[in-house]
């Protein structure tokens, strides 16, 4: 079994408000514990916006520290889950759930090392 991580795209903005984002968190969570029941569930976390980030930058034998996100972008990571699926089929299957719960875009991309 390979690790896959599935990445939640999200645009940028505020929040939406909360009779349309209660609705999509709890077919979040109705979908985290099928992805558990089905043994596939690894890790999954939301992230806060990408204002709270801080980039490192080596230079030289300095570290630059800048506040922010790494580039100015229209979206950003807003969270991922990763699952332990067979194989690529599988873990998309997995990931067009998310899709459809998040309707937002996500990204499956395998962990190096688990071909």
């Amino acid at each position: 079994m390979a690790q896959y991580l599935l990445s939640v795209y999200q645009p940028d903005g505020p929040v939406p408000p909360p009779e349309m984002l209660e609705p999509i968190m709890r077919e979040l969570d109705t979908l985290n514990q099928e992805m558990k029941d089905a043994g596939v569930w690894v890790f999954a976390r939301p992230l806060h916006p990408p204002s709270t980030a801080t980039v490192l930058r080596a230079q030289g034998d300095d570290i630059v520290t800048t506040d922010g996100p790494f580039i100015e972008s229209k979206e950003h990571l807003g969270g991922f889950t990763i699952v332990e699926a067979p194989d690529l089929d599988a873990a998309l299957v997995w990931g067009a759930k998310l899709a459809r719960v998040t309707t937002l875009p996500i990204e499956v991309r395998p962990f190096v090392g688990d071909e």
